[in-house]
């Protein structure tokens, strides 16, 4: 038996690496999974390979910051695969600006999809979620996509950093929203550190900047020294820890958050 046999999963911002890593380990850990995305055909491309590999998928066109948007994603996974067990609210963008570089432009974008996106996705998921929360052993699960960046203070994206802060705060408080209210869903959040991924390359690029040359590859050697396991992360480190989060090994488990980050925050 597979730890998400039975499972039923709706991912968002799966065109992305982290996104179809985390539906490709879903699936094959047993999972029905629902991909969502704004890019259409990397999104249709990764569920046509969890398909062809013998796994279950499906696409949805979904952007996070559209209420009608989640609604429609949502009965897509009701209507296909029979309900939803796990939310993974993945989707995220960074900007790399300091305070007095930022606009509001670039705030209320920031918002719309890294916080305004996970409270929609939340509340449209809940009542699917709760239905079959009720009749599994260890509930629901929701997966928030937080940072090392929401934990510790970001000296290059001060705006990514306080809404991923925000987005830590947000998992606890609907942890505890869901116990009071006997909804059987667990929430929780995971923190990576810099991973070799399309954001990661956001990130290099901007420490190049910063130090005064455009050499990304030297930023990349310069910041996997500065962790302790000497690697920049994956994105199967991350997405092996979103599907511990969704599976019943975490039954338990609620309100908290893994840091997936090398050992970064330690120091």
């Amino acid at each position: 038996m597979n730890r998400l046999d039975g499972k039923v999963a709706l991912i968002s911002g799966a065109a992305g690496a982290i996104g179809a890593a985390t539906a490709r380990l879903m699936a094959e850990a047993g999972a029905s999974v629902v991909l969502g995305d704004i890019l259409d055909d990397s999104g249709r491309d990764a569920a046509r390979a969890i398909e062809d590999a013998g796994g279950k998928a499906s696409y949805v066109h979904l952007d996070v910051t559209d209420e009608q948007g989640w609604t429609a994603a949502i009965e897509s996974a009701v209507a296909r695969f029979g309900g939803l067990d796990i939310l993974v609210n993945n989707a995220g963008i960074y900007i790399a600006k300091d305070l007095e570089q930022s606009t509001l432009a670039d705030w209320r974008r920031i918002c719309d999809v890294n916080l305004t996106g996970v409270f929609l996705g939340t509340r449209a998921a809940l009542p699917a979620l709760r239905a079959r929360g009720a009749h599994s052993p260890h509930g629901s699960a929701i997966v928030n996509l937080s940072s090392i960046a929401g934990l510790v203070g970001s000296s290059f994206a001060p705006l990514y950093s306080l809404t991923k802060g925000a987005l830590t705060t947000f998992t606890k408080s609907m942890a505890l929203e869901f116990g009071r209210k006997g909804d059987r869903i667990r929430i929780n959040s995971i923190h990576p550190g810099m991973i070799e991924n399309e954001m990661g390359e956001q990130v290099l690029a901007a420490l190049a900047r910063h130090a005064g040359h455009d050499d990304v590859a030297a930023a990349r050697a310069k910041a996997s020294a500065a962790y302790p396991m000497k690697r920049l992360g994956t994105v199967i480190d991350v997405a092996k820890g979103i599907v511990y989060l969704a599976s019943d090994d975490a039954g338990f488990v609620t309100g908290s958050g893994l840091t997936v980050d090398g050992g970064w925050t330690a120091q």
